[in-house]
């Protein structure tokens, strides 16, 4: 899953939210640069990762992109999950988005010290470009597998990601389709995850989902 995703699994807090969303910043074993919460955050953030990845839908969206594609299919895969999230976000969610990812914006500047180099570095322009919000538009998330392109410039065959819309035009519906039967699986195989391993139970930080 990519970053709206991930934040929007994060439990109501501060902690919560920096966390799920590093996990795709910081790699390899947690040592004690954060806090318990934090770190907490990272490890559903890796859970939620390996449970995607093998789930039946998702590996069914993978076999729709061009074979050239599909060596990073997982990243087109990842991006076109936070469209269709972004796309149909009041089916769950009872927080509008605008709200939803304003609020995310407010959380990263005011921790912005506590965050990696990398994301510290890509903030402002998450912020100014509203980068979570955005999604709903597909034109970004072209945009996004652009971006994505250049920074693994250096391996030939990343090329084929930067028109990796294509793919997700050209199988939207069943994309869609393979989302909405997934996304709530996953929503609760987080929940069981945390009452298993935290002893807690609760709702995302996009507050109520919307069954």
């Amino acid at each position: 899953m990519n970053y709206l995703a991930h934040l929007y699994l994060a439990e109501d807090t501060d902690e919560s939210l920096i966390g799920n969303l590093l996990g795709d910043f910081v790699k390899g074993h947690l040592h004690n640069d954060y806090s318990p919460e934090i770190i907490k955050g990272i490890k559903t953030h890796r859970k939620i990762d390996a449970y995607t990845d093998s789930h039946l839908n998702f590996l069914a969206c993978k076999k729709l992109l061009r074979p050239d594609r599909r060596r990073f299919a997982g990243i087109i895969i990842d991006l076109s999950f936070d469209h269709f999230l972004a796309k149909n976000w009041s089916h769950y969610s009872n927080v509008e988005l605008g709200e939803f990812c304003s609020r995310v914006y407010k959380v990263l500047l005011e921790h912005e010290q506590t965050l990696p180099q990398k994301l510290r570095d890509r903030l402002p322009y998450m912020v100014k470009d509203d980068w979570l919000g955005s999604y709903k538009n597909l034109d970004t998330i072209g945009l996004a597998l652009e971006a994505i392109s250049k920074r693994l410039n250096r391996f030939e065959k990343a090329k084929p990601i930067k028109d990796g819309l294509e793919d997700i035009k050209r199988n939207y519906l069943e994309l869609e389709q393979n989302f909405k039967e997934f996304f709530p699986e996953l929503i609760s195989f987080v929940d069981n995850y945390r009452e298993t391993n935290f002893n807690t139970r609760v709702l995302p930080s996009a507050d109520l989902f919307v069954k």
